[in-house]
């Protein structure tokens, strides 16, 4: 008898908020996936000073970053960080 997957492969999992930072402040986002403009959407929506031609950034371990695109869809988890910068900002 072979193991029943979680989630059936025609089917999206159920989609529930996901509270990760933008900016070092929480946000609440749609998951398991969004996009990079959701997640800049979501930010404003929870009054991040930010808009939405700024460029989003992943952190990842180590102090790197790993750039976002608006149309990319990605994984989120709880906790996850993001920076959105002004596109002239070489900080």
């Amino acid at each position: 008898m072979t193991a029943t997957p979680d989630v059936a492969p025609d089917h999206e999992p159920h989609p529930h908020e996901i509270s990760i930072k933008v900016n070092k402040k929480k946000v609440e986002v749609l998951g398991p996936e969004t996009t990079g403009l959701q997640i800049k959407e979501a930010a404003i929506a929870a009054r991040v000073q930010i808009e939405l031609s700024f460029q989003l950034s992943e952190k990842l371990p180590g102090h790197e970053t790993r750039v976002v695109g608006d149309n990319e869809r990605i994984k989120i988890h709880a906790g996850q960080q993001f920076v959105a910068v002004a596109g002239d900002d070489n900080s």
